[in-house]
């Protein structure tokens, strides 16, 4: 029987989902542009307060607070499922694409100093899988707290706010904070008996194909694409290292 989850009013929750089979199913832009956009609309649909966000190839961290700590369950399970059935469709995939629970760890809005560390161990994750090097990540809201920009879905943890009298002083305390942390290198997946035999197997295994009267995702969508990718655009423009290439990643560059 699993065990409940500790719900308590005042917390903020540091959450991590992780897709199925710990596949690498988050590299593709589209999913990411459609996640951005499921994440601001679960916010409205819930009155979540978003402080810490990155979104990795295989996993995704959230530090979040509901406005009603009972409100966690019903959040997540809103997003995965909306989540899922979107990227089953865009995938051209079927059958689960989150792996099993979401991960929670509550703790008082008050704890600063572990709200800090959880902010700074969420926005080092890309560091750690050494997929770059330094601090901004388009897909991480780093950029909000260093630059203090707006990205529409992400807002300034009180702990942040904490750190100095002016939100310069801020920024450079939030800043001097991630320079002395040493990201852990995530640690490799370990090979099981058989792994080797298995992917001979699958190499001769027919890749599916998709029929050419099949539409795809973006021409049945009942969101407008639009909206998907405006939302997208603000994130990552807000938390980008550089704008000006960010921003050749979208159809629309005005």
């Amino acid at each position: 029987m699993r065990p409940q989850r500790e719900l308590t009013p005042g917390y903020c929750y540091h959450v991590t989902t992780r897709c199925n089979n710990r596949e690498f199913r988050l590299t593709r832009f589209e999913c990411r542009e459609l996640l951005l956009s499921a994440i601001k609309q679960c916010r409205q649909k819930f009155s979540l307060t978003m402080y810490g966000l990155c979104i990795m190839s295989n996993h995704v961290h959230y530090l979040l607070k509901p406005n009603k700590a009972t409100d966690l369950p019903k959040i997540m399970h809103w997003l995965n499922w909306y989540t899922a059935m979107s990227f089953n469709r865009l995938l051209h995939r079927t059958g689960h694409f989150w792996e099993k629970r979401y991960h929670s760890t509550g703790f008082p809005m008050t704890d600063h100093r572990r709200a800090l560390n959880t902010l700074r161990y969420i926005h080092a994750n890309p560091q750690a899988a050494n997929m770059q090097r330094g601090w901004f990540y388009d897909f991480s809201n780093y950029g909000t707290y260093d630059r203090l920009t707006d990205d529409g879905i992400t807002q300034w943890h009180p702990a942040f706010l904490a750190l100095g009298a002016t939100l310069d002083l801020c920024v450079k305390a939030y800043r001097q904070l991630c320079k002395r942390y040493q990201p852990q290198s995530k640690p490799k997946r370990q090979s099981h008996w058989g792994n080797q035999k298995l992917a001979g197997l699958r190499l001769k295994m027919k890749v599916k194909q998709v029929s050419p009267g099949q539409k795809s995702l973006w021409q049945t969508w009942n969101a407008p694409l639009d909206d998907v990718e405006a939302v997208a655009k603000k994130f990552v423009l807000a938390n980008c290292l550089n704008p000006e290439i960010a921003a050749l990643q979208f159809a629309d560059t005005t």
